[in-house]
């Protein structure tokens, strides 16, 4: 009977989990989505000029988002939920306290470094102006530690609705605020970095909303009293605080930093692409605007990206549990499919997007200014999935240092080659030494990943199929803008014309590419069956073979 209760309770902890994990997936596809999206009306709002002045402070918001959302939750939940199995209560409290004051100390030093040193950050993107967006999203650094702390307790309750409604709740206000002040200040004639400040301000207000919903949960189900501080505690447990800071400096800041390689990137650009255009002899005001048509890939990039990593990022929880079930076969198949899905959409994404950016830089943002700029840029789309699903799978297996240190060379990677190909081809060279510095990434994590794991992860047949299936969709893609040039030509609106355009071309590549990948039989049945509408996804294979 007895045994009978245990594996009752280890199935319903097992459905609890994957909920929740399925909860946290859906909340952060949303709100990339949301992330995304917004760019597209701003930049149509306020132009090429104040989407420039915008993105440079961006990486610094980025920031701020990824040790609210991972890191620093993850390993105070993971902490956490171990000291309610131990069932002290003592613990417990001191866990939460001491990250409490941690963090705090985090913040308040990210914040006093990007507010005192405002005026030296824009000096050095050559750009003086910038300093005050500087300093509004500075005060972000201030409101991200109970954020973080809060999303760290419930996830560690294992009730991820507060953190997902959090999350949501954050970046719905962020973009309403974003898109109601840019639209009001443009209407009163301020000036763009003034309309950027008012942009940058929705960062502050998505914050205070996010932590009110967290508040509000706290309030609702009187939590306040289970994880209040006690008198003494640090005296108490003196060893286990130092043993909680440790942790959260190692572990929080090493998966905070695996996950801001995107944001690495647009950091790099921000610093030094606009300079070194300036430098290079180049007007001020066509040098802000052409970073910010370069500036279109990032909506591009955030969506293709989040299309190719959802998908195989729902196995990740998989590959966690069989390594803690010591099961290497379904182990390494999990990783297997896992890498060929990223592997597969991203290349897809970024083929496909390149092989219809010209009507698409139109339809999202009213003309068609860098689309071969852009072009190259879609293969980030790639990359980042290939580099994202490997960096999550390794963590799953417990390597945490690696994959931080892999991101984190990636800065100084791309800074120095920007140096290089920025002055030989402008923006083109800012995109050729994206895409050089994400492949160094690639290969050095696939080299350790190797060592981790000595199994196979594409083959030759597949890589063949999958060249195939790509090839074929350009081939297509191509001759279809070109057919259709003749009638879009006599619509009469430029912008109406590309958005049929690339809308009708976008969905019938797609479905060429996937008939081919269906019909090489890439992907297995039982494999299908793992992944969201893989029911239809079979359905369709059966039919195709």
């Amino acid at each position: 009977m007895g045994e009978v209760m245990n594996s009752m309770n280890s199935v319903n902890q097992s459905k609890a989990l994957f909920r929740g994990a399925a909860i946290l997936t859906i909340a952060a596809i949303i709100t990339k989505i949301l992330s995304s999206f917004y760019r597209i009306p701003f930049q149509n709002i306020v132009g090429d000029i104040g989407f420039y002045i915008y993105q440079q402070v961006y990486p610094f918001y980025g920031m701020a988002m990824i040790l609210s959302t991972t890191g620093f939750p993850v390993v105070i939940s993971k902490l956490y939920a171990e000291q309610r199995e131990k069932g002290d209560d003592g613990k417990s409290r001191l866990l939460l306290l001491v990250s409490f004051v941690y963090l705090q100390i985090v913040g308040f030093l990210c914040f006093l470094i990007l507010y005192t040193g405002s005026d030296q950050i824009a000096h050095w993107m050559n750009d003086p102006h910038l300093s005050i967006l500087l300093r509004v999203v500075s005060i972000v650094f201030l409101t991200f530690p109970i954020v973080s702390l809060l999303r760290g307790y419930y996830q560690g309750i294992g009730d991820m609705v507060p953190t997902a409604l959090s999350q949501v709740g954050e970046q719905t206000i962020r973009v309403l605020t974003i898109i109601f002040l840019s639209y009001l200040f443009m209407q009163k004639g301020y000036s763009l970095y003034l309309v950027g400040g008012g942009a940058m301000f929705g960062s502050i207000t998505g914050s205070i909303i996010s932590g009110l919903i967290l508040f509000m949960f706290l309030w609702i189900r009187k939590e306040w009293k289970v994880i209040a501080p006690r008198r003494g505690m640090f005296q108490n447990y003196s060893l286990e605080a130092i043993r909680i800071v440790k942790l959260l400096s190692f572990q929080g800041l090493m998966i905070c930093l695996s996950g801001m390689l995107i944001i690495f990137m647009q950091l790099a650009d921000s610093l030094n692409l606009y300079a070194l255009l300036v430098s290079s002899g180049m007007e001020q005001d066509l040098a802000k605007s052409l970073k910010g048509v370069f500036d279109r890939g990032q909506p591009l990039i955030q969506l293709g990206t989040v299309a190719a990593t959802s998908m195989s990022l729902t196995l990740v929880p998989l590959i966690s549990r069989a390594r803690l079930a010591a099961t290497p076969e379904f182990l390494n198949h999990k990783v297997q499919v896992a890498v060929k899905v990223s592997v597969v959409i991203g290349l897809g994404a970024s083929a496909g997007l390149w092989a219809i950016i010209e009507p698409t830089n139109t339809m999202l943002f009213e003309n068609a200014n860098g689309s071969s700029v852009l072009g190259v840029l879609s293969f980030v789309i790639l990359f980042t999935s290939i580099i994202s699903t490997i960096i999550a799978i390794m963590q799953g297996l417990g390597s945490l240092f690696f994959p931080a240190l892999a991101v984190v060379v990636s800065f100084p990677i791309k800074y120095l080659l920007n140096i290089v190909f920025i002055p030989l081809l402008g923006t083109m060279g800012a995109a050729v030494s994206t895409l050089l510095a994400l492949g160094l990434v690639t290969i050095l994590l696939c080299i350790k990943f190797k060592k981790m794991m000595p199994v196979r992860l594409l083959k030759i047949r597949f890589l063949g199929i999958l060249l195939t299936a790509a090839i074929t969709m350009v081939l297509f893609l191509k001759g279809y803008l070109f057919l259709t040039n003749y009638f879009i030509d006599r619509l009469g609106s430029e912008r109406l014309g590309a958005a049929l355009q690339s809308l009708s071309a976008a969905s019938l590549g797609g479905v060429l590419f996937l008939v081919i990948i269906f019909r090489g039989n890439v992907f297995l049945e039982e494999e299908l069956s793992l992944f969201p509408f893989g029911s239809k996804l079979i359905y369709l294979l059966k039919k195709k073979v």
